[in-house]
This record gives structure tokens, sequence and C-alpha cells, in this order.
């Protein structure tokens, strides 16, 4: 991938708050699915899973994503809510919150929508990073709820990195974007702390979804 460090989080603003533009440049990605009988099976047999999505490769996913009832965790920080107003132009229902800020209320709404049935969008490096490191909260979430976790990761070939901590990627127009969903994963531990214990096992199974990727 290449990049372009003359974008600034004005030019990140104007993307993701400009549905006209987003839509526009969407429009001329090219996407290859990996591994797509993944969702697919958990979505035939109607169980709520959590998709686990690294936070610098929000934006493509959005999109491949769009319009299909996916319910998204976006922090309250400033940052979130430029991805917040994005997500929602395109048919996503919000939970607000993160493992630094709304914490607690945010973690009890994820669980209520995943024993709903409902899928739920969580990237577990946000809204600040380090990146690709998992924080708690999809575990934990994951364990109360007994819900999987479906790895999922997007890799362009060619595309704009942000100076941000996360190096927010920005598929280039007639970008070809593979999306590639590892297979479900449980939550093995039978309390929240020690559910936070298994980041290391998740933050593998991510690199393992990125290599089927290419990336």
């Amino acid at each position: 991938m290449s990049d372009d460090d003359s974008f600034s989080w004005r030019a990140r603003a104007e993307l993701l708050l400009g549905r006209g533009a987003l839509q526009l440049l969407a429009r001329t990605w090219r996407f290859r699915v990996v591994n797509g009988a993944a969702i697919n099976e958990l979505r035939n047999a109607r169980r709520s899973f959590i998709f686990s999505l690294w936070h610098g490769q929000l934006l493509p996913l959005l999109w491949h994503h769009r319009e299909e009832g996916v319910v998204l965790l976006i922090s309250e920080h400033k940052d979130g809510e430029l991805v917040a107003r994005a997500a929602e132009s395109l048919g996503y229902a919000l939970v607000r919150g993160s493992t630094t800020r709304g914490g607690e209320r945010a973690l009890i709404s994820i669980i209520r929508e995943l024993e709903a049935g409902r899928e739920v969008a969580i990237t577990p490096d946000g809204p600040k990073g380090p990146a690709r490191k998992y924080a708690p909260g999809a575990l934990i979430a994951a364990q109360r709820s007994g819900a999987a976790i479906l790895p999922v990761v997007a890799v362009a070939d060619r595309a704009w990195r942000l100076k941000s901590w996360d190096r927010f990627m920005i598929p280039k127009p007639f970008a070809r974007i593979t999306v590639a969903y590892g297979d479900p994963a449980k939550v093995l531990a039978t309390t929240p702390r020690a559910a936070s214990e298994e980041a290391p096992r998740f933050e593998a199974i991510m690199s393992d979804t990125i290599g089927k990727a290419g990336g």
C-alpha cells in the first residue's frame, strides 16, 4: 500500500462527514471476499456475534457492511463523532462509549444487543490505541453473552494513510480491497477478568486473518 502523509485530520473529517464524497469514492472500490462462509454460517444459524476489526481498517469495512443493520460501538471521543455520523448515514445503529469513556454503560448496551440476536461491531484497539492491541471490552461482552467473535480485516492494494495513531486507511479510487473473515472464535474464560487475559490469543487470530487477506 502506498502512503500519502499530506492527508490531514481536516481531510479525514471531510471524507467521513461528506456522505456524497464517500459514496463517490467507495463506489469505485472493488471487493474480494475471503472465507465468506464464516459469516454466512453465523447468519444462516441466526446467531448473534461480534465483528472484531482494527480501527485503522474501519472505513472500507463500514462501506462493505452498510445497510445490514449492524450495531457499531463508537467512542464518545471527538474522533468518534466523525465516524458516528458516517456510520449512521450508512445504516448502522450506534452504541456510544468505549473502554475509556462510558465503558460500563456501553458494555451493558452491547450485551443487551447481542442477547437480542443483533450483530455488533467493535474496534478493540479504539478509540486511541495502541494500534492492533486488544482492549478487554469485546472479550468481556462475548464472555457474558456467549456470542462468538468474528475476526474481519480489510487490505487495499493502494490507499492513503493518515498521520494518526492507527494509520487510518482510506483506499484510493478503484482500489482492490480484500475483506477476509477468520473463523468464529469463542471466549473460553468463565469470568470477565479471565476473559480479558485472552487478548493475546485474539490478537494472534486477527494477525492470522490479515495473513489470509494477503496483508
